[in-house]
């Protein structure tokens, strides 16, 4: 029994949408065996009682993850008589907005009403409204329900919720993402107009409630997919042209501009589906420089390198570069020779500058007689050096010749 309750798959879960005003947050309520339609007035239970709504969705299974509990059920469809309920409290809310405002100049308080709503039953009337700071609005409270003679509310919200309530165009020139179809408000940080490569400019990235616009978060998303297909800026690439480096990305059109290895005056356009990446990103101090038949990080490219240049390996003339013939042929005559030749000119050096210890003295002997060998030679090929000891003696009888 337990393993069939585990593996029993959830049954989807049917609901509708509901919209209490246009602009605002969309819930799910059970549609409690009724049909509805796009647009279809309902009544609806909600914690508040009895609440009138719109529907924009019509039956359809959701799972049930997706479903916060409790889920509430429509009461039934609007009725001619629920239909002038409502007309009625739309004329309320307008005198009620007006009558808050005188109240709130009467007062003095620093704050900027936005909306009114009056309940479906009219038992109470809420007031939104804006203020940099915290208001002491108990004096209001009590003139307004003075007037109305119900209760009120009132409810300090922030500028993006001010900025749905209102409506409005943006800078696109369409209406308010927010205030159509955003059902609610995701963080945005300045990373994702790093991410988009938009300006930073505070003006050019925020909407008219001066936060940052609510567009950069559901694009985030797209921008992030088109970035891991692309390279990244001063890459280092293979083109059907030739390698170069990337010098602009375009991201929305899979594009990249190219400057050429052979002549840095010539920007080419490629599209990212013809380069490969040979280097990613900018390169460092310490990079070796890159071979011809690198084999490329990422993208197809159309130049097969590897199976093109067939080349030997690099080991073979390096193992003979510093060598000659004589000591490939004979290596184990010369290798005494070369071992052993720098070792007398330091000893010698040493035996210069300090006194001989009696280490240095065993040693000395040994390596006393290829010394002359190597040496004798020298004064033959140069005759710089054997000069210069005649000259020291001739200084000498000069004061002799003054004193005649």
């Amino acid at each position: 029994m337990e393993e069939q309750i585990k593996t029993a798959p959830q049954t989807n879960v049917e609901v509708v949408d509901i919209q209490f005003r246009s602009g605002q947050k969309i819930y799910f309520f059970d549609p409690d065996g009724q049909r509805f339609a796009d647009g279809d007035h309902i009544i609806i239970d909600t914690a508040r009682g009895e609440e009138f709504g719109i529907c924009v969705g019509g039956n359809h299974k959701i799972p049930p993850k997706n479903v916060v509990a409790p889920l509430r059920k429509v009461l039934r469809r609007a009725t001619p008589q629920d239909e002038k309920t409502i007309q009625e409290n739309r004329a309320k809310e307008k005198r009620a907005f007006e009558v808050c405002q005188q109240k709130i100049a009467e007062h003095g308080l620093d704050m900027q009403l936005v909306n009114a709503e009056v309940a479906f039953d009219g038992s109470k009337i809420l007031f939104y409204f804006t203020a940099d700071e915290r208001v002491d609005f108990r004096e209001l409270v009590k003139n307004l329900a003075s007037v109305f003679r119900t209760r009120i509310e009132l409810r300090q919200i922030g500028v993006r919720d001010k900025a749905r309530m209102v409506g409005g165009l943006g800078i696109c020139g369409r209406p308010f993402c927010c205030a159509s179809f955003l059902d609610d408000f995701q963080p945005v940080s300045i990373k994702m107009a790093k991410t988009q490569n938009l300006s930073l400019n505070p003006t050019k990235i925020s909407g008219t409630c001066g936060r940052l616009m609510c567009c950069l978060k559901y694009e985030q998303d797209a921008y992030e997919d088109l970035i891991r297909n692309s390279p990244r800026m001063d890459s280092f690439v293979d083109t059907p042209e030739g390698r170069g480096t990337v010098v602009e990305v375009g991201l929305l059109r899979q594009r990249v501009k190219v400057r050429m290895e052979d002549n840095p005056e010539t920007v080419s356009v490629f599209s990212n589906e013809d380069i490969a990446v040979l280097r990613s990103g900018k390169a460092r101090k310490n990079d070796p420089p890159i071979p011809a038949d690198l084999a490329p990080i990422s993208g197809s490219g159309k130049r097969v390198r590897r199976e093109q240049t067939e080349e030997k390996p690099l080991l073979e003339p390096i193992r003979f570069r510093y060598s000659t013939e004589k000591i490939v042929d004979d290596p184990e005559e010369e290798k005494p020779e070369t071992a052993e030749s720098p070792e007398p000119k330091a000893a010698r050096s040493r035996n210069r500058r300090r006194k001989p210890r009696s280490q240095a003295q065993d040693a000395a002997p040994e390596q006393a007689k290829p010394a002359p060998q190597e040496t004798a030679p020298k004064p033959e090929a140069s005759g710089d050096r054997p000069r210069r000891r005649p000259n020291h003696r001739r200084r000498k009888p000069r004061p002799a010749g003054d004193g005649q």
